[in-house]
């Protein structure tokens, strides 16, 4: 089969609108997990922020990370993460990707994404940041270090799971989870939500 190209140089990159090019890498990076990010003020206030940017740095330890974008410290996330070390992942359902997507608008600090947003805020094994409740899965989470990168701005902020709590079922008998037969939400770019499809599980692969 004949393969079209398309070709587009550095330069040409450089010189996109700045929208235009951020549309363009974000969606080029493929399909990514959308995860609800609950986290609470020093105040009590509580907060949710959708992110695509989940990276699995390991299992021994478990780590992971999430990549925060330039001026993080001025974003409340961030902020409230820093102030208490403790936040939580939610993975939703795709019948409420609508609810998730609202969650990126720039509310003032004083609103709750919670109840901006409608979702239900839930308070698990003492911990005291939220979980989002429709969450198929939740995990509470304690930030163990961030990483600045010096040739963007942004930063990754790296965590390890404290709580996990997943849906009865999900879990296969070698530890799979099956998100996808959850029916959890994906995305690809930072707007076109989607749904996947496993199509077969491969056995480990060998010389």
């Amino acid at each position: 089969m004949e393969i079209t190209e398309q070709h587009i140089s550095q330069i040409e990159l450089e010189q996109m609108n700045s929208r235009y090019r951020g549309v363009f890498m974000n969606s080029l990076a493929g399909y990514r997990p959308v995860i609800l990010v609950g986290s609470v003020s020093t105040d009590g206030l509580s907060n949710l922020a959708i992110f695509n940017s989940l990276i699995h740095f390991g299992a021994d330890p478990a780590l992971w990370g999430l990549v925060c974008r330039p001026n993080a410290e001025e974003r409340d996330t961030v902020r409230n993460i820093s102030s208490n070390g403790r936040y939580t992942l939610n993975f939703i359902h795709l019948s409420e990707r609508a609810k998730a997507h609202q969650t990126s608008a720039k509310y003032e600090a004083v609103v709750s994404e919670f109840e901006a947003c409608g979702f239900e805020a839930e308070f698990k094994n003492g911990c005291a940041t939220p979980f989002v409740k429709s969450a198929l899965v939740k995990l509470e989470m304690e930030a163990v270090a961030t990483i600045p990168i010096p040739l963007n701005g942004t930063s990754i902020l790296i965590g390890k799971p404290v709580n996990i709590h997943l849906g009865s079922g999900m879990v296969g008998p070698d530890g799979f989870v099956d998100l996808t037969g959850a029916g959890v939400l994906g995305c690809q770019g930072l707007d076109a939500y989607l749904f996947g499809t496993v199509i077969e599980r491969l056995p480990y692969a060998k010389p």
